[in-house]
């Protein structure tokens, strides 16, 4: 059985590092550190991804933007 996907889009390393470590075990994780990092991974494993952890606060494109696209 496949473990769930979840794309983690955060700017912050620490932020990824927690969620990772207390995710990892049971999750398959994709990690963006950006808008377009994240728009990306969508295009490209959209149908794989179950689940998005978007941060709202980030450089360049917010998580808002990135919803909007």
């Amino acid at each position: 059985m496949t473990q769930p996907s979840i794309l983690i889009v955060d700017d912050e390393p620490i932020n990824i590092r927690l969620i990772s470590e207390v995710l990892k075990q049971d999750y398959d994780l994709r990690i963006a550190t950006t808008g377009q990092q994240a728009l990306k991974l969508l295009e490209e494993d959209h149908k794989e991804i179950d689940l998005i952890l978007l941060d709202v606060n980030m450089p360049e494109m917010s998580g808002i933007e990135v919803l909007d696209k």
